[in-house]
């Protein structure tokens, strides 16, 4: 049962597509409190045996408990524990234990949930402005919960066949010769893959919709020479437009004031990577269908997919913010001259740790400010709108602005569509990644558990940087993490301009790696049959084990193991040097690893506890009782699968 809530008067947010009545009484939720004194906040004291869920991109474990979290589309890229907010915010949380209650709290500014953090037992949810919707929806379990909320928020993104493939990139391909030295080095070491994905060099100058002519001569020309080998090329779009007079899209948007305002009405200036940028104000109707149409520029060039970045928005800094650290630095410096500073003058001058507390804050702040997101606005529905009022619906409507594109661009093809940033309501029109991650073995763990909280938000085509974006990767790390990535709907192997080639031919025995990557190619057309199932049908392809063995305490708890559709357990290894893991069965389950040969070890394993061995090239899986599978034979890109050599393993 679904109960919708006004609080004061929100914004329309989008996230929602079904229409519903209001009730007119108060929230009642056992153990709940709710206040809005001026703002909002929602406590709850929770059970010892409470479960809380969701959350979607969120740090730390599937259940919540235990830390604070905050939904603020953030562009930070060491995730490490303390964090508290990543690119993505996803307001949706699960109590489950004596009640089975799920709450969406469609508030679009930053929103705060202390899940036992400030008291362990204490549940609070709590923003500046009591003026959101809430819904409250209970249920026979945590998993009826998530199927009722993904109906109330609309089908799920299908990207094309092909996306499902292996995608390679990284930043720094910087000509179509680098792009060709990729694809050469898949293809002759017998490596599958389907898509090499062009960061920010390919572009004139970093100015969205355009090819750098001298790096990629006869753009269409060379787009379509890929596709002959089945190789898609996938390029970012980035959410600052360059201001440069020339630029049709910057004379365009300016010309009809599709950019974001400062209060005074001029557009608003800030650094990304071109330079001084314009923001286009997708939370217009009018700027999100112009800018939608421009991707139509690459379309026609035969570009079949896109990810959408830097759209929390990210600032490396704005004219305002750089003004006012100059005021901070010229009053410090002015300050010297005084004599009782002279003889210090020299040890501030060279220590930046010396400098004062409100010059540091303002150097350390000055990149995605918080006064920026304060300095900026939209126009909507003829109101100007202050930017961090709504700052998380950003990215939303970015991608939105594509996805509604698509359907009248090129209404008859299928287009891989996906963002950084994200809202609940982003994942009709297009998937995630999870962003710069790092190469750390505690971030493929991270990659897992994020994977049942983000589907729980309708988010089913999402996937990690595998082998880690930022740092040096290893060897094994990577293996390791692709033995995950065989099963993440996204898979992609991503580093930054700087670090260790980590292309898989890169690394000695490449064998190991076409193993491991063409186990995904075997398994692929059962991944992309049940990933289009639980989108149809408002399901889930990740599930924690909790969701489908919630009696037993051992599967609830168990948070390195996910089961995939109806059919499947995934337990990858993520600590470095083991020879293999422990996991726990809740049920009688077929043992299944793909070895390096090509053959396929299968063992009846009894419910408890087991200890498997899992070698760096190999590929381990469960399959439930009364469960099968098909297979395929290994082939080099999607397309160049055969049917006809399906093959079914399973348990009866």
């Amino acid at each position: 049962m679904i109960k919708k809530y006004r609080f004061g008067k929100p914004f329309e947010t989008d996230a929602i597509l079904t229409q519903m009545q209001e009730e007119t009484e108060a929230p009642c939720i056992a153990q709940g409190s709710f206040q809005t004194n001026g703002h909002f906040s929602f406590t709850y004291l929770m059970d010892d045996t409470d479960v809380i869920y969701g959350l979607g991109e969120a740090n730390r474990g599937i259940n919540k408990r235990g830390y604070v979290y905050e939904s603020n589309c953030t562009d930070d890229p060491n995730h490490t524990e303390e964090k508290v907010s990543l690119y993505g915010a996803h307001n949706f949380i699960i109590i489950s234990g004596k009640q089975q209650v799920g709450m969406f709290f469609d508030y679009p500014g930053k929103i705060r949930f202390d899940i036992g953090y400030t008291r362990q037992d204490t549940l609070t949810v709590s923003c500046d402005d009591a003026d959101l919707y809430l819904y409250v929806i209970t249920g026979e379990s945590a998993y009826d919960v998530t199927k009722q909320f993904r109906k109330l928020i609309g089908t799920s993104y299908i990207p094309p066949k092909f996306a499902f493939g292996f995608g390679q990139s990284r930043w720094g391909y910087q000509t179509a010769e680098d792009v060709e030295k990729v694809v050469k080095g898949y293809r002759e070491n017998g490596i599958p893959l389907d898509m090499v994905y062009m960061d920010i060099d390919y572009m004139q100058d970093y100015k969205d919709f355009t090819i750098n002519p001298e790096r990629f001569p006869d753009f269409p020309s060379f787009v379509q020479k890929m596709k002959e080998q089945h190789i898609r090329l996938i390029p970012i779009i980035d959410a600052g437009v360059k201001i440069e007079e020339g630029y049709d899209i910057y004379e365009e948007g300016v010309k009809k004031g599709y950019f974001c305002k400062r209060a005074d009405g001029s557009d608003f200036v800030a650094a990304v990577w071109p330079g001084w940028t314009h923001f286009p104000d997708v939370l217009n109707k009018d700027a999100r269908e112009w800018f939608g149409s421009k991707y139509q520029i690459l379309i026609d060039q035969g570009i079949e997919g896109f990810w959408n970045d830097m759209n929390e928005p990210a600032i490396f800094y704005s004219k305002e913010g750089v003004e006012d650290l100059n005021e901070a630095m010229k009053a410090f410096v002015h300050s010297l001259e005084e004599p009782q500073e002279q003889a210090h003058r020299e040890d501030i001058m060279d220590n930046a740790n010396a400098l004062p507390y409100e010059v540091r804050e303002k150097m350390n702040r000055i990149q995605n400010s918080p006064q920026d997101y304060e300095r900026f606005y939209h126009k909507v529905n003829g109101e100007m709108v202050r930017h961090d009022k709504v700052h998380n619906l950003y990215g939303f409507n970015m991608t939105r602005a594509a996805g509604e594109a698509f359907s009248k661009i090129a209404p008859d093809k299928e287009i891989l569509l996906f963002s950084r940033a994200s809202y609940i309501g982003m994942h009709r029109y297009g998937g995630i990644w999870t962003g710069d991650n790092q190469s750390w073995w505690s971030h493929i763990l991270l990659n897992l558990k994020m994977m049942p909280s983000l589907n729980m938000c309708g988010f089913l085509y999402c996937g990690a940087d595998l082998g880690g974006f930022g740092s040096h990767t290893t060897r094994d790390l990577l293996l390791r993490w692709l033995a995950l990535g065989v099963f993440t709907p996204l898979m992609r192997n991503h580093a930054a301009l700087g670090t260790r080639e980590q292309e898989c031919y890169q690394f000695e025995n490449t064998n190991d790696f076409k193993h491991v990557i063409g186990v995904r190619y075997r398994l692929l057309p059962y991944l992309y049959d049940t990933f289009v199932k639980a989108a149809k049908e408002n399901d889930m392809y990740f599930k924690p084990l909790g969701f489908e063995f919630p009696e037993d305490k051992y599967a609830v708890a168990t948070e390195d193991q996910l089961l995939l559709g109806n059919e499947l357990m995934i337990t990858p290894v993520y600590t470095q040097n083991a020879i293999g893991r422990t996991v726990y069965l809740p049920e009688e389950m077929m043992f299944v690893k793909f070895m390096p040969d090509g053959t396929i070890l299968q063992e009846e394993m009894t419910r408890g506890y087991h200890f498997i061995d899992v070698a760096l090239n190999e590929v381990p899986m469960f399959i439930r009782k009364g469960k099968q599978v098909s297979i395929v034979d290994v082939a080099q890109s999607v397309a160049e699968i055969k049917p006809e050599t399906a093959k079914v393993i399973g348990y009866r």
